[in-house]
């Protein structure tokens, strides 16, 4: 079904098995419900992954082409130099060296690559002045080439430099896209019409249902929890996995999904006086007016007392953890100026700076596995949120006390 000789893009020239695997995951071997757009994020970051050089693996090449040619400039070139054949081989280590730290640089900061890889082309750009330094020092002694030490020297502190400076400002490089949802989606349309349906992908959530017969019996009973998302796929996504039953809590997103029986919910939710209210969002500037918007408006709990906690994700844990899909948008940027100054004045000026430049995280860059260990997490702690690390008790303004709960994700 997928031919990698036919793909001219040979970012794109995977197979079935790469496929297939992916799918399976994602949704932890077809246990767990993932969105459209979870798989394009998945998607995306397999590719990068599999196209970059790890930390140690490009030695290889490194290694392998000093030999030929050295070889080369050894039998060839010295034979036409007045200069000993040891000066030539050192001028082409120098020029080799500079090519390298060019390349290891591009891909350190290289919007393309995910952050991990950044990360290591930074800490390779470190690894290769070392290596510089280890032997390009000892053969300009032993040439007695004092011009060349200097340079080795320059060059491989220069290396190291920066490897170490493009490691600090990884946070800054904001990621796109290598694969369009146009292409994810026709990927996954024709895996399915070759291999069926597949089960855990979930379609667009629908908003247009009519509103659904409840029996009295149950609209009588009233959850002690309720989420509240910011976006109606996360809503779906939550509980199609469950969630809700798991934990005993409504699931809602505050456009009012799912409709059929949105209005009844809410109206069980408004008669607990013991309600607790998880909001639940992306790093954006209508994820952090979510919390204000649940507090304030007469549709969802103005003038009631109800202890809301913020879940996340929030500006300051994407600061902490650095190892984020962290995407850019002017839109964005003009969105976070006008949030009303409630909201504001309730960000530290790092986050502020942070929304302001038009940054962003969306929840569904988070894998199903991760993003249902973050909305436990946040449920099991919230019984004491005085000792928890990643809830925000905003109705007592208990402060955040880190981020750990966002750690990352290996390929396995």
């Amino acid at each position: 079904m997928f031919e990698p000789t036919t793909v001219t893009d040979q970012r794109f020239a995977f197979t079935d098995p790469f496929f297939k695997k992916a799918i399976e995951d994602i949704s932890s071997q077809n246990m767990l419900f993932f969105t459209l757009k979870q798989f394009l994020y998945f998607i995306d970051k397999r590719l990068k992954y599999r196209a970059s050089i790890g930390q140690w693996s490009w030695l290889g090449l490194y290694l392998f082409f000093p030999v030929l040619g050295a070889i080369f400039v050894w039998i060839f070139i010295s034979n036409m130099l007045q200069d000993p054949p040891q000066l030539a081989v050192f001028i082409l280590f120098i020029f080799y060296n500079v090519l390298w730290i060019g390349q290891l640089f591009k891909n350190s900061n290289s919007s393309q690559q995910g952050i991990h890889s950044r990360k290591n082309n930074a800490k390779n750009l470190q690894i290769l002045g070392i290596i510089i330094l280890v032997i390009g020092v000892p053969f300009s002694l032993i040439i007695n080439f004092f011009t060349g030490y200097i340079t080795v020297c320059f060059l491989g502190l220069f290396s190291l430099w920066l490897g170490t400076s493009q490691k600090r400002r990884q946070q800054e490089i904001r990621e796109v896209f290598l694969v369009n949802a146009a292409q994810s989606d026709e990927w996954l349309q024709r895996w399915q019409r070759v291999n069926g349906t597949l089960e855990k992908l979930l379609s667009a959530p629908r908003q247009n249902a009519l509103p659904a017969a409840i029996d009295p019996e149950i609209t009588a009973y009233s959850f002690d929890r309720a989420i509240i998302c910011d976006s109606d796929e996360i809503a779906q996504f939550l509980i199609a996995n469950n969630v809700h039953f798991e934990n005993n809590c409504a699931i809602l997103s505050i456009s009012g999904y799912p409709q059929s029986i949105f209005s009844t919910v809410i109206e069980m939710l408004r008669r607990n006086t013991d309600l607790k209210v998880y909001a639940l969002h992306n790093a954006s500037p209508a994820g952090v007016g979510l919390v204000h918007q649940l507090r304030t408006s007469p549709n969802w709990f103005g003038n009631q007392a109800v202890t809301i906690f913020d879940l996340g994700i929030s500006p300051r844990q994407i600061l902490a953890t650095r190892d984020m899909f962290v995407q850019q948008s002017q839109t964005v940027a003009q969105t976070a100026r006008q949030l009303p100054d409630t909201v504001r004045q309730g960000l530290t000026a790092e986050e502020l700076a942070w929304l302001d430049a038009g940054n962003f995280v969306e929840l569904e860059s988070f894998t199903p596995q991760r993003l249902l260990r973050v909305v436990n997490y946040g449920l099991a702690q919230s019984g004491d949120p005085q000792t928890n690390d990643g809830l925000i008790l905003v109705d007592n303004a208990v402060g955040y006390g880190g981020g750990y709960v966002f750690v990352s994700d290996s390929f396995g």
